[in-house]
């Protein structure tokens, strides 16, 4: 018996298979020390690859480029902006827009310094500029928020373009989708783009009736391996509904029966959205635009979907879209430069409480500043590791005086920060590091006292049902082990 035909022993086979684990987890190891990404969340990579070498053979490697890389390789914004359809529909719209929107800040002397230097700041991070002249409503119940939905959606006269993380396909969806299909079937054009980890149990068949009436349907970063193009860990978290360029909906509510309070586990369910007209829901259908380009491939940079209208209200809005494919966290900025210009108050509401170093150190800046700084956080989550992780920064920021509050009422899933009762955040991300790095997120900065007031009256509702944490030395033991585990995986949450 030969070299080749000899039957090759299980220590062989064990060599071959350990020198082939090694060199791809060293590969996975030299691939993160390459990324420039936090360095607790490199450390927390670089630790869970050695340690697979020897418990996780070839899994951990596989692992990390499943989850770990999170930059997504997009057809470029700037890219699809220089494309002649792009320049020429920008090119014409511009004869209908308003005048500068820093320049309408300006005038108003009842806006304090810090916000004008934030009005700055925001227009210079951010990919959209600030819009004057928009009429904006604030949506603090699923009732409300679907009713004012499917009435726009009714009134569509042209298209419908919806953007969701999740689309249920319970009786909530269903109500949506006989409308959908309705309005297809009249002829007006109706796309729908799903995310598909966030939908995947959400099959095409559910919108075979909306096809089936000329609608369209894609879905963003398919959950299946073999559909192209593949990332399970970077979402389109995003919840954008435009209609006839007209009227715009965004903020952080979903479609689906749990939405209306109808999960048990966790009881009623607290969202709040906004709807939008005027020339921010431009702003709004170009997201739209980018991201189904990029999932269906079908180039809508027409003006028919890019004209700017009027201004149909006194509001100054600026939609801040972020995600994985920029190359720096827009969000955080942003983030960061309202907590460190805030003079008097900040109130946060988020489901998911995990920031990063920089965001703990601006709170407590804040706090140290005497500013009045509230976070408004549910105990019941469809996310139990999340709250084990926040609650982990509960004694660092409670000692330099912010004021925590657990509402146990339910799931409250709002995504809002107010600065100084003129200025407030809403949209669809969380006050989390996945929010800020992974997710492709959409925001509303809104510069106005009312609409500051409203969302201040919802905060303060909220609070006054919730339960304020009172910093202790002492903790029980098996709470402390679980949320510094919990702490321990936050870079990778």
């Amino acid at each position: 018996m030969d070299l080749f035909t000899r039957p090759l022993s299980p220590g062989w086979w064990f060599a071959v298979l350990s020198t082939l684990n090694l060199i791809v987890s060293v590969g996975a190891i030299v691939h993160v020390l390459r990324q420039r990404k936090e360095p607790m969340a490199m450390l927390a990579w670089i630790f869970g690859l050695l340690l697979s070498i020897l418990l996780l053979p070839v899994v951990g490697p596989l692992l990390y480029f499943s989850i770990g890389e999170r930059r997504v390789a997009r057809r470029g914004r700037k890219k699809r902006r220089r494309s002649a359809a792009l320049l020429a529909a920008l090119a014409s719209s511009e004869t209908a827009e308003s005048p500068s929107a820093l320049a309408d800040i300006a005038a108003h002397p009842e806006v304090e310094e810090s916000i004008r230097q934030l009005a700055y700041i925001s227009a210079k991070l951010g990919s959209f500029p600030l819009a004057p002249g928009n009429q904006v409503q604030v949506l603090s119940t699923a009732q409300e928020t679907y009713e004012k939905l499917l009435q726009a959606l009714e009134e569509a006269q042209s298209h419908i373009h919806l953007e969701y993380y999740i689309f249920r396909p319970d009786e909530t969806g269903k109500q949506f989708l006989d409308v959908l299909t309705r309005k297809a079937s009249e002829g007006v054009e109706v796309r729908v783009l799903l995310d598909g980890i966030g939908s995947f149990l959400t099959r095409d068949s559910f919108f075979a009736p909306l096809v089936k009436a000329g609608g369209k349907l894609a879905t963003f970063l398919p959950g299946i391996p073999w559909r192209s193009p593949w990332h399970i860990n970077c979402r389109n978290h995003r919840k954008i509904v435009v209609v006839d360029a007209k009227v715009g909906f965004t903020g952080s509510q979903n479609i689906g029966d749990e939405y209306r309070g109808r999960l048990r586990r966790v009881g009623p369910w607290k969202d709040t959205h906004l709807r939008l007209e005027g020339p921010a829901v431009r702003e709004l259908q170009e997201v739209f635009i980018e991201d189904w380009f990029y999932a269906a491939k079908e180039n809508l940079t027409s003006l028919k979907y890019l004209r700017r209208h009027g201004g149909a209200g006194p509001t100054v809005v600026q939609i801040v879209p972020s995600g994985p494919d920029q190359e720096s966290a827009i969000l955080s900025h942003i983030y960061f430069a309202a907590l460190a210009l805030a003079r008097r108050s900040i109130q946060i509401s988020t489901p998911y409480f995990v920031p990063g170093p920089g965001l703990i150190l601006a709170l407590q800046h804040a706090a140290y500043r005497g500013i009045q700084v509230d976070i408004l956080i549910p105990s019941k989550t469809d996310h139990r590791i999340s709250l084990w992780a926040g609650r982990s920064f509960y004694p660092d920021l409670l000692r330099a005086g912010v004021r925590i509050h657990e509402f146990d009422l339910g799931m409250l899933h709002s995504k809002v920060a107010i600065i100084d009762d003129h200025w407030s955040l809403v949209g669809s991300a969380n006050m989390d590091i996945r929010s800020f790095l992974l997710n492709f997120e959409v925001t509303a900065s809104v510069f106005d006292a009312n609409i500051s007031k409203a969302l201040q009256r919802d905060f303060w509702a909220d609070v006054a049902r919730s339960r304020p944490i009172v910093y202790s030395q002492r903790q029980p033991l098996l709470s402390s082990i679980i949320e510094g585990a919990a702490r321990l995986c936050s870079p990778l949450l």
